[in-house]
């Protein structure tokens, strides 16, 4: 039986999950002293809310990789139009990754939790590629998982380049798309 948090635990445990993402992405050995005090909670709340270091990666992978089940969802897959939906999903897992970098960058912090996230992540991407091909975006003969690989790829790609400096992410989904869809090849407009 999971026991719901009262309303201000619930925020703690939001802050400290913030600073732990912050913190961590600067540097990874950080102390949960380091983190409690980016949150501005005691480490003595730090460690009533997880009982240690592992248990706040864990968490962390969960909520981030959540948060990005969420994205995915926000961008309408089922729904828009797919070339729209391609957009938007892009778009939003480009944003949520940037914002999660520590812990959806880090192998460290999977956790079977955030596997099972993950996987109903890879079945909504491939349902959206699997959509868009039926309606002629994607060529028939495209095998969708390489597909699938190649725009995890280029997402991963725009996130460096994002990394460099300030980045529009609608810029960089359009990219992404755009490169997905023609490759490099010579633009006809």
């Amino acid at each position: 039986m999971t026991r719901t948090l009262r309303a201000d635990a619930e925020r703690s445990v939001r802050a400290i999950l913030e600073a732990a993402e912050q913190v961590l992405s600067l540097d990874p050995g950080a102390s949960m002293e380091q983190i409690g005090d980016a949150a501005g909670v005691a480490r003595t709340t730090v460690h009533r809310r997880f009982a240690n270091r592992q248990a706040l990666i864990d968490a962390l992978a969960v909520s981030a990789s959540q948060q990005l089940a969420e994205a995915v969802e926000d961008g309408r897959p089922d729904t828009a139009p797919p070339l729209v939906a391609l957009y938007r999903v892009t778009a939003n897992v480009l944003k949520t990754k940037n914002a999660w970098k520590f812990t959806l960058g880090n192998r460290r912090t999977e956790t079977s939790a955030a596997a099972s996230i993950w996987e109903r992540i890879n079945t909504r991407c491939m349902e959206l590629l699997a959509r868009a091909q039926r309606e002629g975006l994607l060529d028939a003969a495209e095998d969708l998982e390489w597909t699938r690989q190649v725009y995890y790829a280029l997402m991963s790609e725009a996130l460096q380049r994002a990394t460099a400096g300030p980045a529009d992410t609608d810029a960089l989904a359009e990219l992404v798309v755009h490169t997905l869809l023609y490759g490099a090849g010579r633009r006809t407009q």
